[in-house]
């Protein structure tokens, strides 16, 4: 997907603002070492910085919102500009068992961790696990496709702060189920986001983190 999504940005990349520009170069060079390697722990890495490449804007800290809330804000945006529905052909075609595998792992629902960490005790973490798949699963059935996408990227936000803060181990047999799982919807998901993007450069998309200052 990479080599056909860059050269499409390579053909109206003179027209775009320099900040759309920024965001879909960053997010290409992530997905491109996401295909260069077969190690799933790295794709997945991989795929997360692709994500956060595409959505993060650079605000000031007193307004800075929380980063789920942030991307969900970003997918919201997308599903606006989606008028040939590939987001909803993600969710509803391709990946309906992946999404389904995600919301019924408790490794990938943030309470269960809490409950494990002594923060709640077991009813509290099952009662919230099953009232949040109750919400997703009703979202699924109505076709709420910008809820949908923003609840299994929850769970795998989960699983990027299980990994990046160091509390997985590397090459690890435990977690491959969701990890696998997760890599495969963001390998579907990035490169979705990307054409959506490609299709929409006036839309308003913020001003990138860290800009690119010459030495």
């Amino acid at each position: 997907m990479h080599d056909a999504l860059k050269a499409r940005h390579r053909a109206v990349r003179d027209t775009f603002p320099t900040n759309l520009n920024l965001r879909i170069h960053r997010s290409l060079s992530w997905l491109k070492a996401s295909e260069s390697t077969d190690d799933v722990d790295s794709r997945f890495i991989f795929l997360w910085i692709a994500f956060n490449a595409a959505y993060a804007v650079e605000i000031d800290d007193r307004y800075r919102t929380a980063e789920q809330e942030a991307f969900k804000e970003f997918i919201g945006k997308l599903c606006d500009l989606d008028t040939d529905k590939k987001l909803e052909k993600l969710v509803w075609e391709a990946f309906p068992k992946a999404i389904r595998g995600l919301l019924n792992n408790r490794f990938v629902f943030a309470r269960f961790w809490d409950y494990q960490n002594g923060k709640m005790d077991e009813s509290e973490w099952k009662g919230a696990f099953s009232a949040a798949n109750a919400a997703a699963h009703k979202a699924v059935g109505q076709r709420e496709v910008q809820k949908v996408i923003g609840i299994v990227l929850s769970r795998i936000y989960t699983l990027r702060n299980q990994i990046v803060h160091g509390g997985a181990t590397f090459g690890g047999h435990v977690n491959r189920e969701q990890l696998k799982d997760c890599t495969s919807f963001l390998s579907h998901l990035i490169p979705t986001i990307t054409e959506i993007m490609l299709d929409s450069p006036e839309t308003l998309w913020g001003e990138a983190c860290y800009p690119v200052v010459e030495a």
